[in-house]
């Protein structure tokens, strides 16, 4: 857990690029290869070496920005908003409706434009890729409204995985909350996260999704943030709720 503080020990250089906030893993790896980054005076040309904070590292001659501790916070996304940080056809976006200090977060996972609730933020990109990868076992709960009677049968069929358009779903865990006329309120745990997959999976088997809430993301829950609400989650609950091997 070493990584929550400044100080870091050998980590490949990539990696360490990606956590300054200066490029992603991919764009260090290129920028290497570009002969831009340098290691203690010398120009190196592989991203297979370990470097730690008593390194001196250079970016095209510029010491890459301090790396600052890990920090997460929990943000109630409002519907109607993009999880991204600028939309080519200037629609509202979540970075609109969050303090200008925010802007250089980096967002783990996604929720669809129409959908709301927990989204988690950090200052991390590593933390935020690795948390994304369905291999950390994180699960995401969401409690959705659906059109129509719920058949029992559906959920059954979503425990296995489905094919939809030459695209693999699932499994998924479903469970009737109430049925509230015509329509039905269900709550969804899943692990992959796939884009729109919640609703394609709803929509596949006749049913149409018309509210789709994130109540948790692994060990982190929405709770009683109200819409475009944001808290950060103190460190000591980091220690002890991210893996092991980051």
């Amino acid at each position: 857990m070493g990584k929550l503080l400044q100080d870091f020990s050998e980590e490949r250089i990539a990696k360490v690029l990606s956590r300054s906030g200066v490029c992603s893993r991919r764009e260090a790896e290129r920028w290497i290869l570009q002969g831009r980054i340098s290691v203690d005076g010398k120009i190196i040309d592989s991203p297979a070496l370990n470097v730690s904070s008593e390194n001196k590292i250079l970016v095209d001659g510029n010491p890459i920005p301090e790396i600052e501790p890990t920090r997460i916070w929990r943000y109630h996304k409002p519907p109607g908003r993009l999880t991204t940080r600028k939309d080519p056809e200037d629609r509202p976006t979540i970075f609109d409706g969050l303090p200008k200090e925010f802007s250089n977060l980096k967002t783990i996972g996604r929720l669809d434009m129409n959908s709301e609730g927990l989204l988690l933020l950090t200052n991390d990109g590593e933390i935020a890729r690795c948390l994304e990868l369905p291999t950390t076992g994180w699960t995401r709960k969401y409690r959705i409204r659906v059109h129509g009677a719920v058949d029992n049968k559906v959920f059954l069929k979503l425990k296995n995985r489905v094919r939809i358009d030459g695209y693999e779903y699932g499994p998924v865990t479903a469970n009737l909350e109430r049925q509230v006329g015509a329509n039905a309120w269900v709550q969804i745990s899943l692990q992959e996260g796939k884009n729109r997959e919640v609703r394609r999976l709803m929509e596949h088997f006749g049913y149409t999704v018309n509210r789709l809430i994130r109540v948790s993301f692994g060990p982190f829950h929405l709770g009683k943030l109200t819409r475009g609400q944001f808290e950060e989650i103190p460190a000591r609950v980091l220690l002890s709720n991210l893996p092991s091997n980051y």
